[in-house]
């Protein structure tokens, strides 16, 4: 990843990433997802969402906000 983007959330679920992008997007803020999943076990490795690191405190709150539903 680019040198000033931080990870904001992580999961297993593909899904779950993309939906928080789109929150985080919703909110003006820019995303990627980066999936480090195994391809071969898919137990192993997570997939993360990183936003610049200037907006990381407010990432962080739709965060647990995108959590707890």
């Amino acid at each position: 990843m680019e040198k000033g983007w931080v990870i904001a959330y992580k999961t297993r679920l593909e899904y779950q990433a993309e939906i928080f992008k789109e929150v985080l997007r919703d909110n003006g803020i820019a995303a990627q997802v980066i999936n480090k999943m195994d391809s071969t076990y898919k137990s192993f490795g997570d997939i993360e969402v990183y936003v610049p690191d200037t907006h990381i405190l407010k990432a962080k709150m739709l965060a647990q906000e995108f959590e707890q539903g």
